[in-house]
């Protein structure tokens, strides 16, 4: 996560992973919260970068992005354990 220290990365990420977790009404746990959120992150940074050459910066903004990129890898997830 660009500009945020590896706790602050730990804690958006745990709470990007929850949000996402809300949204779409998967039950994840703790772990795979801050995992999800993380690497959604870094999958949305590296997708915003591509596409528009920037990307959300501080708390809010990667918290925004991570729960972006969690609720697009719950999406994923689901679509290929049916397909």
């Amino acid at each position: 996560m660009e500009g945020l220290g590896w706790i602050a990365a730990i804690i958006v990420g745990a709470l990007a992973g929850w949000i996402a977790e809300k949204i779409m009404k998967s039950d994840m746990g703790l772990i795979l919260n801050i995992i999800l959120g993380i690497v959604g992150a870094i999958v949305m940074n590296f997708l915003l970068m591509a596409i528009l050459g920037s990307t959300l910066g501080g708390w809010i903004g990667q918290l925004i992005v991570g729960v972006i990129g969690a609720c697009l890898l719950i999406f994923l997830a689901r679509a290929f354990r049916r397909g």
